[in-house]
């Protein structure tokens, strides 16, 4: 019989449908299995489900000469050598709708969070002597504002939906999309725009593709939302923009060193960045996390598996470029 390594916890459902097809090798914590330990379980996977946390590399796939499937219960793979994995014949899979519409939700609630002064709100009336309104965090709505939006695949077409039923102006920016009437070229977009949110992909051409110089293209107390990947920015350069004042706020779900396929990545969140409690929102990666979506995830990525074991093109297959 088949064997089945999922490398984190899933729903109880998806276990119990994967067993029905397969031997099952799960992980029942919350926690990453230490590297070791998971090569040596995938030493007789057929199959592999992976999570954001894992990276299928040269050691990965050498820990595992029996493997066909690597399928990622995530929509991204750039922690993920595909071009490996098709010299050994292992097929990939990624899930890219579900994770859409909870994750253009967050992008929008964020904004908010920034623009409203909702962190350093919550903290007022929380603090010692709060006396009720006074007139002071003013903040700045969205309509009749400008939002731009870097990356408009499903994600960034479903963050600009929403926006526009605030009443704010769009405007976008993505190689795939310059027949749309909205689109701007990067540096016009930054300059153009009062926020700017971030939904690209992480490639070599969205590679902090908001440094220091697109910072500073940024109108003056413009807000950053970062919902695609940690490494389409540079976290010191926002935390320098945050600095100088030039950026009046920064939001991510994402950060530079949760991005694996970087050999360089840095260890863990800017300590610079977390210096500005008033001026950034932080979340960790609470796009996908909904409960009945993550489950669906995992039971899809549960299914591109089976297919592949019973010898069906499976779903959501991604080849190298």
């Amino acid at each position: 019989m088949s064997c089945v390594v999922v490398t984190h916890w899933v729903h109880p459902e998806v276990e119990a449908f994967l067993r029905n097809h397969a031997e099952v090798d799960g992980n029942a914590t919350r926690e990453s299995w230490p590297q070791a330990e998971l090569l040596r379980r995938l030493h007789e996977a057929d199959a592999a489900i992976i999570f954001m946390p894992d990276r299928v590399d040269g050691e990965f796939l050498d820990a595992a000469p029996r493997l066909r499937v690597v399928a990622g219960a995530f929509k991204g793979y750039d922690n993920i050598d595909l071009a490996a994995c098709a010299r050994r014949g292992v097929r990939v899979t990624i899930v890219e709708d579900l994770l859409t519409t909870p994750t253009a939700d967050l992008a929008v609630a964020l904004l908010l969070a920034l623009a409203r002064n909702v962190i350093p709100g919550d903290r007022l009336v929380r603090g010692p002597g709060y006396a009720g309104w006074r007139p002071i965090l003013y903040g700045a709505g969205l309509a009749g504002g400008t939002v731009g939006i870097v990356g408009f695949g499903r994600l960034g077409r479903a963050i600009a939906k929403r926006l526009e039923a605030f009443e704010a102006t769009v405007r976008l920016h993505d190689p795939a999309a310059r027949g749309d009437p909205r689109w701007l070229a990067l540096d016009d977009l930054l300059e153009a725009s009062d926020h700017v949110v971030l939904a690209a992909p992480l490639a070599p051409s969205t590679f902090h593709a908001l440094d220091a110089r697109g910072l500073q293209r940024m109108r003056p107390g413009a807000f950053l939302v970062n919902i695609g990947r940690g490494s389409v920015v540079d976290e010191e350069a926002v935390a320098a923009a945050l600095a100088s004042g030039r950026l009046a706020g920064y939001a991510a779900d994402v950060f530079e060193f949760e991005d694996l396929s970087r050999s360089d990545r840095p260890h863990a969140v800017s300590p610079a960045l977390l210096d500005f409690p008033d001026r950034t929102v932080f979340t960790p990666h609470l796009g996908s996390a909904v409960d009945d979506v993550r489950g669906e995830i995992a039971m899809q990525a549960a299914r591109s598996v089976v297919d592949v074991l019973q010898g069906r093109p499976p779903r959501g297959e991604v080849t190298p470029r």
